[in-house]
């Protein structure tokens, strides 16, 4: 699991390797990631929007942008967390990803941006 503190906002990530739902000789390899935003500044905030760069190791880098996340912009009152999951594909077994959250403080409409730490994506071909 990795961390990253941005403006009293904890956003944690753990990974996994799907072997299941992948297909290694058909160069698609399935991760599951789980994200913990834990909001421990003073203000009440909202997720906005999300940025995510891909970096596979078959492939070039990928930008995905939108909303809020997996369908929701969740309110989170100090002290208050949100978790979610949600998926990537690779053509290789070997990536990694990072990004950033756009929140806005509901009391006076700031506007920041919070930083999703970078993490690995490595399947079990890499690994034996």
């Amino acid at each position: 699991m990795v961390s990253a503190i941005t403006e009293g906002v904890k956003v944690s990530v753990e990974v996994t390797y799907q072997p299941e739902f992948s297909s290694p000789h058909q160069q698609h390899f399935v991760f599951t990631y789980k994200v913990n935003i834990e909001n421990n500044s003073p203000h009440t905030i909202q997720l906005l929007r999300r940025k995510w760069e891909i970096f596979d190791a078959g492939d070039e880098m990928k930008i995905v942008e939108g909303d809020g996340v997996v369908g929701q912009q969740p309110i989170l009152e100090p002290g208050g967390s949100h978790q979610y999951i949600s998926g990537c594909n690779l053509k290789s077994g070997l990536g990694k990803m990072r990004g950033s959250y756009i929140m806005e403080k509901i009391q006076d409409g700031k506007i920041f941006q919070v930083t999703i730490p970078e993490f690995q994506m490595i399947s079990q071909i890499f690994n034996n």
